[in-house]
């Protein structure tokens, strides 16, 4: 059973506030990925070589944030590059 003391009970509120914060952040990134994908499968490349700059932004700001791993970042960021390379 959990201690039922008022710093423990302050952290879960913490920890519960922080993890819907990341979850709002992570579901947010998602978004944008799968919009990137359908322009790429759309084949709308000019406008998804500009849109590729905010995917590249909110990975980074993921990054910083610990909500993804940096280096999950960077080859997400490699994996999107090559493939609009690959369309264009």
């Amino acid at each position: 059973m959990a201690i039922r003391r008022r710093a423990s009970i302050k952290t879960r509120r913490q920890e519960k506030k922080r993890h819907l914060h990341n979850i709002k952040i992570r579901q947010d990134l998602k978004n944008t990925l799968k919009k990137f994908q359908a322009l790429i499968a759309a084949k709308n490349l000019t406008e998804a070589e500009t849109f590729i700059k905010q995917v590249f932004s909110k990975l980074d700001k993921a990054a910083k944030k610990s909500i993804i791993h940096k280096r999950q970042s960077d080859r997400k960021k490699s994996r999107l590059a090559k493939q609009l390379l690959k369309k264009a």
